[in-house]
């Protein structure tokens, strides 16, 4: 976050004042009517700006240029904060003639906070499936279209819990206690599996196959014991926190985003209902690994020959599997998200009795499959190639229809600044599935090339997954095309900018240096534009090499290698080599994964910067997944909507809302959840913002031309900057039919050439950061303080000749 460089007189230092966290500042507001508004107390004159920072955080000192602050209101998670100086500042009015009174939210703990946060890696599949619910196009009259995309996107989720359960299932069961303890010569390797040998052991209690695998059953059911806990300790730190009541707005208005809704924010019963469901899958899929071995056992030529107990319990157990599978279904097939109003009913029932059903479920499993069977012997592989080609065909399935639901939502509306052409959501849901194979994928490799050091000894993880693993060098050679696509492109980009720069500084550019880093500058954020055509291509590779690799397993049931072993030496070799090179690298993908976890769990520095990734990927509900990362939002927009409410009922004085980067979609949330009544109230500063760039683009049912001009007409007034070099920033594209227009002209970036008497030592290239010391922030800052006088409005539909907003003349910072 960038530190505010305004020049400010000198002040006689004074004692601070002992901030009071029960209410705030100023206090002794006026008591709130039936339609959410005040009755509005005299006019202070105090004017307040808000600053909320962007990604990465910051601290407080930095953000109001004073060593010494004072926290306001909030907690250690997130808070408000003052310059101690300004502590009581709305009293002291007239202590305040030369600009508003700053305030710092600080949110950055919500995402990098301690080192559990690290851990939330291994739940990037979860997020990423979570992305695509929000990433539905447009549509106009299609509110079943809209569910069944819903619908589609929660199944897709449910998934990849199942399949990443899958894969603990696949190490701990099939490769471990079935594999490598049922062979003399990898269990002799490892001691710690001797007494689940029967040669090492003797015949040990624990050697029999159906107690060895209820043992290691333990594994994965301990590790969806760990995302229930999770989610559940996040649930109640992030959901719980209740939004700002107010009346739902009518729908009829137009371009009305559902972020203005009263319970957009508060996911607390969907999460709480999906993780019911999530959990039970889990151990249903612990269950079913279990059972399933144990079964064809039984119905097998060796098994008894008379269906005994055994016999009728095993029976029972299948269907009650299956029941519980259609019920988890059921579960996650319900209406998604109720946020009319606020819902605090939860489905207690539901959410107790599912989880608990499932787990007496597992235990009956566990039960059946450790019961003593005569001549059961260990052989092969449990049946994982079956499950883990299902799951692999029902998710590309999803995601084909996915797409085709998404090109019908997006022709009843079309946008063609949305990316992809409304197919960004099914896109992104088929990398989620991609990274969720490559994850469990090289888990299942690595442990089974650790376990086996020959790699004689046991057959190794299924087939379907070496299928997959050897499709990663293909899919790398393609990323390495487009790289050199990027390349072109950039050369192209990088002629027209520099006689753009050459335009702009006209007669400085005789230093060849100089302008090749502002043209770098400038190339390498318009390089940004060109994500969705990448992630297109990248995402449609995958369906088809998943599609192949799928096939492939199925049809001849063999590796790579082994299937081409009789086809030319050519086609042999290069099987062998994708087979060999893309188990290496899915393994080294897992480990580097792991090995950033571990150093941001002990590093603040990386783990906040892994937090960048957060703020971006974790700003939406859990509204697909209930173990993604929690949504950060829930708990920062009912933060500033509540502060921007409780100051403009209290004081009635000015207030300007100033967002950076992430900071400026949290504005637009906050504003957008604020009665119509305070909206019109405050005005928007936003710069260096994704609002349309990435946000408009990506998600455009949520921020779409239409919720951005919706914001535009009630706020009462919006201001946006950016410069060509910031690769995250950049314009809103609203008229200025409702006001002022939004955008600024681009803000030169180097603000001098060369050396100048403002700037005697050459100043740098900003980019995404430090807008507050252009002087256009200033200026565009004093503007909308004057528009706010709290004694005559502005109009509305006023402008001053440079396309700012209306009010007296202000001289040039």
């Amino acid at each position: 976050m960038e530190r505010t460089r305004e020049p400010r007189e000198p002040r006689e230092p004074r004692e601070p004042r002992e901030p009071q966290e029960s209410r705030e500042p100023g206090a002794q507001g006026p008591a709130e009517s039936t339609d959410g508004t005040s009755a509005r107390p005299g006019p202070s004159g105090a004017a307040l700006e808000l600053l909320v920072h962007g990604v990465g955080g910051t601290t407080p000192e930095e953000m109001l240029d004073d060593p010494r602050t004072v926290r306001i209101t909030g907690d250690d998670i997130a808070a408000v904060f003052r310059r101690a100086d300004d502590a009581d500042a709305e009293r002291r009015p007239d202590d305040r003639r030369d600009g508003p009174v700053p305030e710092a939210y600080v949110w950055c703990n919500l995402t990098s906070g301690n080192g559990t946060r690290a851990l939330w890696l291994l739940l990037l599949p979860f997020m990423v499936v979570n992305l695509a619910h929000w990433m539905r196009p447009s549509s106009r009259g299609r509110t079943r279209t809209v569910r069944l995309y819903g619908l589609l996107v929660r199944l897709a989720g449910l998934s990849l819990t199942v399949l990443l359960v899958a894969a603990a299932c696949e190490v701990a069961l099939d490769l471990a206690a079935w594999q490598c303890a049922g062979t003399r010569a990898c269990a002799e390797r490892h001691s710690w599996l001797g007494f689940l040998s029967p040669e090492v052991s003797d015949g040990g209690w624990w050697s029999l196959p159906g107690r060895r695998l209820a043992l290691a059953a333990l594994v994965p059911t301990a590790l969806t014991g760990l995302l229930w806990y999770l989610s559940l300790r996040t649930w109640n730190a992030y959901e719980s926190q209740q939004p700002m009541t107010h009346d739902p707005e009518p729908e009829e208005a137009g371009g009305r985003t559902a972020l203005g809704r009263p319970g957009f924010w508060y996911g607390r019963r969907l999460v709480a209902r999906l993780r019911a469901a999530h959990t039970a899958a889990g151990l249903l899929t612990v269950a079913a690994a279990v059972g399933s071995a144990a079964g064809r056992y039984d119905r097998g030529p060796d098994g008894p020959a008379v269906p005994g107990v055994l016999g009728v319990l095993g029976v029972l157990l299948g269907v009650a599997l299956v029941a519980g599978a259609c019920a988890v279904v059921w579960v996650v097939c319900r209406r998604g998200r109720t946020d009319r109003r606020l819902d605090d009913a939860l489905d207690a029932g539901l959410v107790r009795g599912l989880p608990l059903a499932a787990l007496v479920l597992l235990a009956l499993t566990l039960l059946y499959a450790g019961w003593e069977r005569d001549g059961w012997e260990s052989a092969g592989r449990l049946p994982g190639d079956p499950a883990f080609g299902a799951l692999v065909l029902v998710q590309g399935l999803l995601v084909v229809v996915l797409a085709g639901v998404a090109r019908v939502l997006y022709r009843s509306a079309p946008d063609r600044r949305a990316a992809m052409r409304g197919l960004a959501g099914p896109a992104v849901a088929m990398l989620a599935c991609a990274l969720g194979g490559v994850m469990s994928g090289g888990v299942s490799q690595r442990m089974s090339d650790w376990l086996d050091g020959t790699g004689t000894s046991i057959p190794g993880p299924p087939v379907l997954l070496t299928w997959q693993a050897s499709v990663i060098p293909p899919l790398l050679a393609l990323l390495l095309v487009l790289c050199g696509w990027l390349a072109r492109r950039a050369w192209r980009i990088a002629r027209a900018e520099r006689a753009a720069v050459e335009r702009e500084y006209p007669g400085e550019t005789g230093d060849t240096g100089r302008t090749r880093r502002i043209v770098t500058a400038r190339t390498m954020a318009a390089l940004t534009d060109r994500a969705p055509r990448i992630v297109a291509v990248v995402s449609a590779t995958t369906l088809l090499l998943g599609a192949g690799a799928l096939a492939g397993a199925t049809l001849t049931d063999r590796t790579p290698g082994a299937a081409a072993r009789d086809s030319y030496a050519v086609v042999h070799g290069a099987a062998e080599t994708a087979q060999a090179l893309g188990s290496w690298l899915i393994g080294l993908g897992f480990v580097l994964l792991v090995a950033c976890g571990r150093r941001a769990y002990k590093d603040a520095s990386a783990r906040r910067t892994i937090g960048i990734l957060w703020d971006v990927g974790t700003f939406w509900p859990r509204a697909a997944h209930p173990f993604a990362p929690p949504c950060y939002a829930e708990r920062a927009v009912p933060d500033l909507t509540w502060r921007i409410a409780t100051w403009t009922r209290s004081t009635g004085g000015r207030l300007v809302i100033s967002g950076h980067s992430q900071g400026s979609v949290l504005a637009a949330a906050a504003a957008w959840q604020l009665p119509p009544s305070i909206r019109g109230r405050v005005a928007l500063l936003t710069y260096g913002s994704p609002l349309e760039r990435l946000y408009g683009r990506w998600f455009p049912a949520h921020f779409g031309p239409a919720a951005l001009d919706s914001l535009h007409r009630e706020v009462d007034c919006w201001r946006n900057l950016y410069r060509p070099t910031d690769p995250i920033g950049g314009p809103v594209r609203l008229p200025g039919d409702h006001g002022p227009e939004v955008d600024r002209a681009p803000l030169r970036d180097p603000l001098a050439y060369g050396r100048t008497e403002a700037h005697p030592l050459p100043a740098p290239i900003l980019g995404h950061s430090d807008y507050q010391a252009d002087p256009a922030f200033a200026e565009e800052r004093r503007r909308l303080l004057a528009r706010l006088r709290p004694d005559v409005p502005a109009p509305r539909h006023t402008a001053d000749p440079g396309g700012g907003p209306a009010g007296p003349p202000v001289p040039s910072a």
